[in-house]
């Protein structure tokens, strides 16, 4: 017992002696740096009428190119909205027999099964398309945004449109600033240089 307590008194004593020994001196305290916060709404940037031009005009060329292949896919549409009317008018006929009334289902569904597959590959044209005119236009926002923000000293910029923020004074939002001054330097018909 005697044994047990004196291992104990050790253990506490050598446990006291390590604690003393890590604070050491006191230690000066880290200068807090100076920050100024701002927030913008990167969702803006795409407005038609207020945002940044050159992203409208990325995005009107973007659907121009793909105008033919969305008119050919809503004339599909519309043709096979006609065909299933047929085909519930052909059920209502008592003179069709059911074998022609399959016949016509069974190429409906082929077409609505080659329809979907060229919506699906229309989409992943598209999208792809997209990250062409779009990914040089987003890297070349960033880059300015990361200007504009030093230059102004600005330390941290939020976005509010990918964070959630709960308030932010207005006073702070450099959104419709920024745009302005893109604007102005970058205008819609200039070409966007990858770096």
């Amino acid at each position: 017992m005697k044994r047990l307590c004196l291992l104990a008194v050790f253990v506490s004593l050598a446990a006291c002696s390590t604690f003393a020994q890590g604070t050491g001196a006191p230690q000066t305290p880290a200068a807090i740096p100076t920050s100024k916060i701002a927030v913008i709404y990167s969702g803006d940037f795409q407005d038609a009428k207020t945002g940044i031009a050159r992203f409208t005009a990325a995005v009107t060329k973007l659907n121009s190119e793909f105008q033919k292949t969305q008119d050919d896919l809503s004339a599909t549409a519309q043709r096979l909205r006609q065909q299933q009317d047929e085909i519930t008018k052909l059920q209502q006929t008592p003179t069709t027999t059911p074998a022609q009334i399959q016949t016509r289902i069974d190429q409906l569904d082929q077409q609505k099964k080659d329809y979907q597959r060229r919506g699906e590959d229309a989409q992943a044209a598209y999208q792809k398309r997209r990250g062409e005119l779009l990914r040089p236009l987003q890297e070349d926002v960033g880059r300015a945004l990361d200007a504009y923000a030093k230059s102004r000293g600005v330390t941290i910029v939020l976005d509010g449109s990918q964070v959630s923020i709960i308030y932010a004074a207005d006073s702070i939002d450099i959104t419709k600033a920024f745009i302005a001054d893109y604007n102005s330097k970058n205008p819609a018909t200039a070409a966007v240089t990858p770096r």
